[in-house]
């Protein structure tokens, strides 16, 4: 067996270094710094502090912002991992020139971005359009739900919020007089108990005092259809909407992204699980952001738009023809028009021939009752249905007779458990329909746009999407580690949603547009 020097990993040794040659050529951080220190316009991060006068120092903003971008990227979301990072770190001790900030000193940093946020990130989009990232041939925008720093138990109307109350204030007067029986002599307690349900009292009592807050402060949110909504106790702006992760408690970070590298041009979060409402304002950024760019006509006019069925309204439609914006807006049925899917099962599900097997039926259908020479419709086991409403009329617009089987016949019968799905159902019904109530077809946007997207081009062009959008929320939430904003309040949540798409273009300009031999020979020198 050969010998080997020994490699312990654990180990810790006083070394002397030179933090400058800590970042090397090449990396990531490298380029994060070079970008930070020579593309990004400071000006607004100095107007934050008031300090010229007098006042302890603050830390540099530059540093700051090296940090907070550096750990972003590494999928390090904690302030207080970043300031241990700081401490531990060899690279992050060098990126922070071993200013070693506290972590509630980060967390301030990040919360108070809001003045500049916009400003980096447009800085950030000037550096890739220098770089020729950005290529204004076709752009998609999609949404990305992701859970904030809200527990959905304390999701509610006012209504429930009553009921959590007076259930509380229960509890309290229950524990309270308990303790006053104990105090008089009535009834015997153990001192650990008593601490135990005396620490419940004060929990309890806090809680009631946040309800009464939100009772006193806050009205119900309406909905789409004017009815009341669920708020929140302790984040009124978030929502609690369906994801691909099942319900959660948070925000919907939208994004557009430029084909050419799935750069992304604009990013907002919204409270707000419907994405019918956020189209337009989202169409509004992109155009600033070119604005800003130095664009004198939004690339939207002539480069296709492309949107999912969430983002499909009529108004939609009609807001994109106004604006003369060449979009293609899938609606919830197109799939099912794609000659594609016309032997699937379902939207989504497996097709037939291509993907596994089809599951065995195990009770009978509709299909299965048949009509005999009386006219009279028949089940399998050979009784005889009534009628019990000629005019049944589905929300889609079916219409036909519902027949009924007699509860006696029902009873005893042999194949009850092959007709019936539930066993405590007394009888079956069964739906005969005889066709379908067609509205009439309205020529207006929606209609347009499904023409459009219909069409062989149009499909191809929205084949696209995929491939443009959903990366960028696969690298933000996988690679980069945003599963869960850390943060409370929408501008607080958009700071950090902003930030993440921020480094998701820096990462694009380190792969696609990064060389050292960009950075003048001088600071290559100094960086090693």
């Amino acid at each position: 067996m050969p010998r080997y020097k020994e490699a312990n990993y654990a180990q810790g040794q006083f070394v002397s270094i030179q933090f400058e040659h800590q970042i090397l050529p090449g990396s990531f951080e490298h380029a994060l710094s070079y970008i930070v220190d020579h593309k990004i316009n400071m000006t607004a991060f100095h107007r934050l502090r008031n300090n010229d006068d007098g006042g302890a120092p603050a830390y540099d903003p530059r540093v700051m912002l090296k940090i907070v971008l550096a750990a972003y990227a590494r999928g390090m979301i904690s302030s207080r991992d970043m300031a241990y990072a700081c401490q531990q770190n060899v690279v992050f001790m060098a990126l922070s020139a071993r200013s070693e900030p506290h972590f509630t000193t980060i967390a301030q940093f990040v919360r108070s971005m809001g003045p500049v946020i916009k400003g980096l990130f447009v800085d950030v989009l000037l550096y890739c359009d220098e770089l020729g990232l950005i290529g204004r041939e076709m752009f998609a925008i999609d949404g990305c739900k992701i859970s904030s720093n809200a527990s959905k138990e304390w999701s509610g109307t006012r209504e429930d919020f009553e009921k959590k109350k007076t259930k509380f204030t229960k509890l309290v007067d229950t524990l309270v007089a308990k303790h006053k029986e104990v105090d008089e002599g009535k009834e015997t307690l153990p001192p650990e108990v008593r601490a135990k349900e005396e620490k419940a009292i004060k929990a309890l009592e806090e809680k009631i005092a946040t309800l009464d807050k939100w009772l006193n402060t806050e009205k119900d949110k309406i909905g789409h259809t004017g009815q009341p909504t669920k708020s929140h106790l302790y984040d009124n702006e978030s929502a609690k909407m369906v994801s691909s992760h099942g319900v959660v408690q948070g925000y919907n970070g939208v994004a557009a992204s430029d084909a050419k590298h799935q750069v992304v041009v604009a990013a907002e979060a919204f409270g707000e699980g419907s994405e019918t409402k956020l189209l337009e304002p989202m169409v509004e950024t992109v155009e600033k952001t070119f604005q800003d760019l130095g664009d004198t006509k939004s690339p939207l006019n002539a480069a296709p738009l492309l949107a999912d069925s969430g983002f499909h309204s009529e108004g939609n439609m009609k807001m994109l023809q106004g604006k003369g914006i060449n979009a293609y807006v899938a609606d919830r049925n197109m799939r099912k028009r794609d000659p594609a899917y016309v032997t699937a099962k379902k939207h989504g599900g497996k097709i037939e021939g291509i993907q596994g097997k089809t599951r065995e039926r195990r009770f009978f259908g509709p299909e299965d009752f048949k009509f005999n020479e009386r006219g009279k419709l028949v089940c399998p086991a050979g009784s005889e249905l009534y009628i019990g409403y000629r005019h049944h009329v589905t929300p889609n617009g079916f219409y036909g007779v519902a027949y009924k089987a007699k509860i006696t016949a029902c009873r005893g019968c042999t194949l009850r458990a092959k007709c019936l799905q539930n066993p405590d159902t007394k009888y079956r019904q069964v739906y005969k329909f005889e066709g379908r109530h067609r509205p009439p077809v309205v020529e207006n946007a929606t209609t347009g746009m499904i023409q459009k997207i219909d069409s062989a081009l149009g499909r191809f062009i929205y084949s696209r999407r995929m491939g443009m959008i959903e990366p960028v929320f696969g690298n933000i939430r996988h690679a980069l580690g945003l599963d869960r904003f850390t943060l409370r309040g929408k501008e607080k949540v958009n700071i950090q949603w902003k930030l993440y798409t921020t480094v998701h273009n820096l990462l694009k300009i380190f792969r696609y547009g990064w060389t050292t031999a960009m950075v003048p020979s001088g600071l290559r020198a100094m960086a090693g």
